[in-house]
């Protein structure tokens, strides 16, 4: 069952429409102004929101703001409920990011017509983009048949390479928006002594290069192949006319945007402060957590090199920590290939 939250301050509007949506078959929350509102948001995590403008305290104006800078609501599909119809403020409304508009008075099929039509894209986004390369294909389609758009995927090419291969580097500027179809794929940066630092991984059904895209500038960080790729790459004007005219999408990439720089965050800290030991352990767990659904013994042919890169060391000190590791029965090495042996006791490795 959907659940949906109705900020209104007005108590006969909050309890009729929150009627019509029970009668429905909805759940509903309520809130009677939009502070109460922003706080429910962010703990319920609603299916939809429903807002009132004209409210004290926080206007709805100010809680599509709130929301939109939160990665865990930011995507939530957002329709005002409002008397105010001046085309100015339907503009700026739009321009923040809400999804439709209902105004008042509205009859019962009006609203539930909205509510089902955002619900539905919604629905789209979140099943489709987790079900892998074939799965964003869809969703790509679908969203884009939403608005009557042309196919961006249709006589799509796909570029293969080979292991070590680069699909781009820094300071080239971004002609598209990759997909990866097939393999593994790298991002890092370079500093002046041609020394890496692995900054992300990607795999099958992953976005990458958008971030670039999106802010105009040359590219921040190089990829190259891990394992042998086939990459998809989306033309930059097809990328565009995909975001700028379908809110759901530019929320997904929104999210994806956000959640990217928590991960970066997150990364600095280890780097600054985890020891050299626990930082190659962490680099082995995290090829493990982004290649596989939790395998017991996972295991890839990766270089010393890039494990190097990943932890932030020298390849000699990697060499070393990854010999302690095969001693102490955490790994086994065969060549290129490491196999992890107990994944819990390198994820509880100490600082």
């Amino acid at each position: 069952m959907k659940k949906i939250l109705l900020i209104e301050d007005n108590n006969d509007m909050r309890e009729n429409t929150a009627e019509i949506l029970e009668l429905a078959g909805y759940t509903v929350i309520t809130a009677k102004n939009g502070k109460i509102g922003v706080d429910l948001a962010q703990k319920e995590i609603p299916d939809l929101i429903i807002c009132d403008i004209m409210m004290p305290e926080l206007d709805g104006y100010g809680v599509l703001h709130m929301l939109s800078k939160n990665s865990n609501t930011v995507a939530i599909p957002f329709v005002f409920l409002t008397a105010k119809t001046e085309r100015s403020d339907l503009r700026k409304g739009m321009e923040m990011g809400a999804d439709d508009y209902v105004t008042k008075p509205f009859d019962d099929l009006e609203l539930l017509k909205a509510v089902e039509s955002r619900l539905k894209k919604s629905e789209i986004i979140k099943s489709e983009y987790s079900k892998g390369v074939q799965g964003v294909y869809d969703f790509l389609d679908e969203i884009k048949s939403l608005n009557d758009l042309k196919k961006i995927t249709d006589g799509k090419k796909i570029y293969k390479y080979k292991k070590k291969d680069v699909i781009y580097s820094e300071a080239g500027y971004p002609s598209g928006v990759y997909l990866v179809v097939k393999g593994k794929v790298k991002a890092f940066k370079t500093n002046d002594d041609g020394k890496e630092l692995i900054t992300s991984l990607y795999k099958e059904g992953d976005f990458f290069g958008y971030a670039d895209l999106l802010e105009e500038r040359t590219y921040n960080e190089s990829t190259a192949v891990l394992e042998d790729a086939e990459v998809n790459i989306i033309p930059k004007e097809d990328f565009y006319s995909l975001i700028f005219k379908n809110t759901e999408v530019a929320k997904r990439f929104i999210k994806l945007l956000a959640n990217d720089l928590i991960e970066k965050e997150n990364q600095l800290l280890k780097l600054a402060y985890n020891s050299v030991r626990k930082r190659v352990a962490e680099a082995l767990t995290t090829l493990q957590k982004r290649y596989t659904a939790g395998d017991d013994n996972f295991k890839m042919a990766i270089s010393r090199e890039d494990v190097a890169n990943m932890a932030g060391t020298s390849t000699e000190t990697a060499i070393r920590m990854l010999s302690d590791f095969k001693e102490e029965k955490l790994i086994e090495i065969k060549g290129s290939t490491i196999t992890l042996l107990h994944i819990e006791k390198l994820e509880r490795m100490k600082n």
